[in-house]
């Protein structure tokens, strides 16, 4: 069978997901698949959050009654005079905040694009921008589109303030804070690109249900991705792959649009290299790289 044709039938893609899954079925030797996170460590089996980080504010109205935590830490290092200036004065200049979308008159992509400091109508959001490195990328790179990246660890957060200070980032906004408010406020079809790279993977079998991408996630992104919009997934953890693909797999709003092998095993040109994804590769473990259209 010819993969690389642009034409591929329906049993095509579905040899391709074999693949794919079969890849996944163990983990890679070596991995270290079963102890790791995105950030370190969980402090504890029954409550995974590491040493230093926020409690899970289960009173709050912004968030779903049945939002389990999908990250790990918020802080790591003590912020140095300067980052805390930037967590002061820029952050609330650049925040995004879910409550008030409504309230401004945010009903469509345009709209969201202008309070995004946008000259273009087109939306895109990273949920869990990590360091910061492949947000910055691309928002050098498309500087009419709006950049939207939520990011709940503080030393991320404080790393793409820096480069908006520097680098006259106009068009980013950022949710340092759980994406699923967002989400929710979001108005119906305004984003055209989300990407997920890396997410925390909880590779604990009694931590999965933390994971972010499941079916009432994806539910909730279909309704705010607009037709035709890309969702960019990466992971280097091989269960998490293959639970992703799955869940992706039964929403019927999705559409992998993988051609051959190449496309989820190599990282396209417009998709820089990130800090996680550079620890992975150096620890042995293999990534991986998967595109889906909104239909």
């Amino acid at each position: 069978m010819d993969f690389g044709g642009r034409d591929v039938s329906i049993a095509a893609v579905a040899v391709l997901k074999e693949a794919v899954l079969r890849e996944y079925e163990a983990p890679v030797a070596g991995s270290g698949e079963k102890g790791s996170t995105r950030y370190g460590k969980a402090s504890s089996d029954e409550e995974p959050a590491a040493q230093g980080c926020e409690p899970i504010r289960k009173d709050s109205t912004a968030h779903g009654p049945d939002d389990l935590r999908s990250f790990g830490r918020r802080r790591g290092r003590k912020a140095t005079a300067h980052q805390r200036n930037l967590l002061d004065d820029l952050l609330p200049r650049v925040m995004l905040d879910p409550q008030m979308l409504s309230s401004v008159g945010v009903h469509d992509a345009a709209t969201l694009a202008a309070l995004c400091g946008a000259a273009g109508e087109d939306v895109w959001l990273e949920i869990g921008f990590g360091g910061g490195e492949h947000l910055i990328w691309q928002a050098r790179h498309n500087p009419r589109i709006a950049m939207i990246g939520s990011e709940p660890f503080e030393d991320g957060v404080v790393k793409v303030l820096a480069a908006i200070e520097t680098g006259g980032l106009n068009h980013v906004r950022l949710v340092p804070d759980d994406v699923r408010p967002l989400l929710r406020a979001l108005p119906q079809a305004s984003l055209s690109r989300v990407f997920i790279l890396f997410p925390d993977p909880w590779p604990k079998r009694r931590h999965r249900k933390r994971r972010l991408i499941g079916s009432a996630f994806l539910a909730e992104l279909a309704r705010v991705m607009r037709p035709g919009a890309q969702l960019r997934f990466a992971t280097d953890i091989g269960d998490y792959a293959r639970t992703a693909l799955l869940a992706l797999d039964a929403n019927a709003s999705f559409e992998w649009i993988a051609r051959r092998p190449a496309d989820w095993r190599e990282r396209p040109a417009d998709w820089p290299l990130t800090r996680y994804e550079e620890k992975a590769v150096r620890e042995g473990r293999r990534c991986y790289y998967f595109q889906f259209c909104r239909r």
